[in-house]
């Protein structure tokens, strides 16, 4: 499993780049971003070079983050390749809560996902002869 941030950010104008700013003061490097709003408040995830630098830089200049384990996977770059991954977990019973792609490489994607059972979802993954990361 991988380790990503998710930062709770008021939907105003600023408010990513005021994050991007704290990280970029503490030398601290984003491989990942993907951020989910509503009208007032938005759920920033990210992954970064060091995390732990990372929380303790947001956290010192007010903003409310937490650390989130996601199950991490290559997935080859391939019409239908991620269709099969999903089948296979579905039909194992794992739900997933979100999902996004990350920097990949080699001819392929990297995939980061939530669910409430991670060790499952690595288990019926790896049988299936998907790559963890």
């Amino acid at each position: 499993m991988i380790n990503q941030i998710a930062v709770f950010l008021e939907n105003r104008k600023g408010r990513i780049g005021d994050c991007c700013e704290v990280l970029k003061k503490a030398g601290v490097n984003l491989s990942s971003m993907s951020i989910a709003d509503t009208t007032d408040f938005g759920i920033l995830r990210m992954m970064t070079d060091d995390n732990d630098k990372a929380i303790a830089s947001l956290r010192g200049a007010g903003f409310m983050c937490a650390s989130v384990p996601l199950v991490a996977m290559q997935v080859p770059d391939e019409p239908g390749a991620l269709a099969d991954i999903l089948i296979v977990l579905d039909k194992a019973g794992i739900n997933i809560e979100y999902l996004y792609s990350f920097a990949g490489a080699g001819g392929s994607a990297h995939i980061g996902f939530k669910t409430t059972e991670p060790e499952k979802a690595e288990k019926i993954l790896a049988e299936a002869g998907t790559k963890i990361i």
